[in-house]
């Protein structure tokens, strides 16, 4: 019956096929924009049958080249990380290496024009009336909208992730502590001022990790529904990276593997989610509660219901992102580009009138300040970084995440390989600064001075016909590039309100009110009082305190 029920689903999405090759062999299947046809098809299929079988008599080594589909080879597949990128952005953050951020940048924009959407847009200055760097937003106020992305202590190393905690703490930003809990010893500040604590702390399928104290010491809740490298797949832990330190942070067993199961067991609808967002907002009623979602076609309705169900703050993820220890499948053929999905996220809110009590985040191998200038266009005001802030602190690329051999003891529980970290908070402070600034360059060039004002603003994006090649001809762009504003005058298209979460009306208010005595000098408190089944999460509040 499980087959049954997948055969001729068509859960998927094409990505970069012409309308006739839909019409005749995926009659029905979404494809946004557009692409290839059957005789580019059919050029690229007989390339591939004459490496196997030359028609030639030639002679050649055994077996098929190395393409470079998964790791970077010389001469084969475009990749958005490469060692020249790697090599500057390293130099850049460790000497304040003005020179070598600009040539990383500019590595970065060549590599992103080979492998993404946003690669063939460029900036419309035509319509722009440029104003002073000066009168633009500061750097320190820029990276406040910064986060490191969701990746968990265990799936990489507690150095590297405490190194990004106090970073992104120093900066005002936001690290997170993906699904694998945190320990409250993090909370402590030390002498100089430093704290080791995630601001956002991760709610996700497998829960591990989630107490009522990991929930009270936050700034942010996030409740993951998919992740973007690999949607709907879920994840796993090798047991041989579960260490005594990681399995009692998570609440399991050293040695077992932990399995994150594709969905959360007790959300089916758009009602059970609004719940969880309530009962999160309730265990702590200072964090804002986020949900993250994925790039796919029709997220901008789900969207609308996370809006609806009273989130504050909604995460757009991109296929580009995710784990190191992703399935290969999954890293190639699963999610979509965060372009096309923050877009429709961005233009489905304004027009239902809900983009104002929302804030809009997205992350997926954002890279420079151009990708972050691009991200905001098309409607996210806040971004999010992973795989760049983790190759500053040293990340070579190896791909060995999964097997616990990480040379430079970043994804990795081995004590002798954790030994050879060697980054620094500073090194993820510079890099962001530069990112920011890149960033700021672009907005006085486009003369927006605040964040706000530029959120949204597709109309100063057009395609870059420069790029266009055989292939990439016949991509219509066109449902990015259309202005959210345009959709529905006068509706908010930026986060200018926060959500009504009715938490005044609340039972436990009484409660805590009344139990005053106990919270603050300890004694016992009895309390009688009539609950009703309008009454949810009672006690959640209360013990927050």
């Amino acid at each position: 019956s499980t087959l049954q029920s997948y055969k001729g689903a068509q859960i998927f999405e094409a990505l970069g096929l012409d309308t006739s090759v839909i019409t005749r062999c995926f009659a029905g299947t979404a494809s946004r924009i557009k692409g290839v046809n059957f005789d580019m098809l059919a050029v690229d299929a007989v390339a591939q049958h004459e490496l196997g079988y030359p028609a030639r008599d030639v002679v050649l080594p055994p077996g098929l080249p190395e393409t470079g589909e998964y790791h970077w080879r010389c001469g084969g597949e475009a990749h958005v990380n490469d060692a020249v990128g790697m090599a500057n952005v390293q130099d850049a953050v460790r000497r304040k290496n003005d020179d070598a951020y600009v040539a990383y940048s500019q590595n970065a924009r060549d590599q992103i024009r080979s492998c993404t959407l946003r690669g063939m847009l460029e900036f419309d200055y035509s319509k722009a009336h440029p104003v002073p760097i000066d009168e633009v937003d500061p750097w320190t106020e820029i990276v406040k909208r910064f986060c490191t992305g969701a990746m968990s202590y265990g799936s990489i190393s507690m150095e590297a992730h405490s190194t990004l905690a106090i970073a992104m703490n120093r900066l005002g930003g936001k690290s997170n502590t993906g699904e694998g809990g945190e320990d409250s010893e993090r909370s402590k500040v030390r002498e100089n001022g430093d704290t080791l604590r995630s601001a956002i702390k991760q709610v996700a399928s497998g829960r591990f990790g989630v107490t009522s104290s990991y929930l009270a010491d936050s700034d942010e809740l996030q409740i993951k529904m998919a992740q973007g490298a690999k949607p709907g797949e879920g994840g796993e832990l090798p047991g041989h990276k579960v260490s005594e330190s990681i399995a009692r942070t998570r609440k399991s067993t050293p040695g077992v593997g932990l399995i994150s199961p594709p969905p959360h067991h007790d959300i089916y609808s758009i009602e059970d989610l609004k719940q969880l967002i309530y009962d999160l907002k309730c265990s702590n009623p200072r964090a804002r509660v986020s949900v993250k979602l994925v790039s796919e076609v029709g997220v901008g309705v789900i969207a609308a219901g996370v809006a609806k169900a009273r989130a504050d703050h909604i995460l757009i993820s991109g296929h580009d992102g995710g784990t190191g220890a992703s399935r290969w499948t999954g890293i190639k053929y699963a999610g979509l580009p965060w372009e096309l999905g923050l877009a429709e996220t961005h233009q489905t809110l304004v027009l239902n009138d809900l983009r104002g009590r929302v804030v809009v985040q997205t992350d997926g191998q954002i890279k420079t300040g151009r990708d972050v200038a691009i991200a905001c266009l098309l409607g996210a005001e806040e971004w999010g970084f992973a795989t760049t802030p983790l190759i500053t602190l040293g990340c070579i690329m190896m791909r060995k995440c999964h097997l616990n051999t990480c040379p430079v003891g970043i994804a990795t529980q081995d004590d002798e390989l954790r030994k050879k970290f060697e980054g620094t908070p500073e090194h993820v402070i510079n890099f962001f600064y530069y990112v920011a600034q890149e960033l700021r360059e672009i907005m006085a060039k486009l003369g927006f001075r605040k964040i706000e004002e530029m959120v949204g603003r597709s109309d100063f994006l057009k395609v870059d016909d420069n790029v266009r090649n055989v292939k990439t001809a016949s991509i219509d762009l066109t449902a990015i590039l259309t202005p959210a504003f345009t959709l529905r005058p006068g509706a908010a298209t930026y986060n200018v309100k926060k959500q009504n979460h009715m938490l005044h009306i609340r039972l436990d208010n009484m409660l805590i009110a009344e139990s005053e005595p106990a919270l603050q000098g300890g004694q016992k408190v009895k309390i009688e009082c009539e609950i009703v089944n309008t009454d949810r999460a009672v006690g959640t509040t209360l013990s927050c305190h």
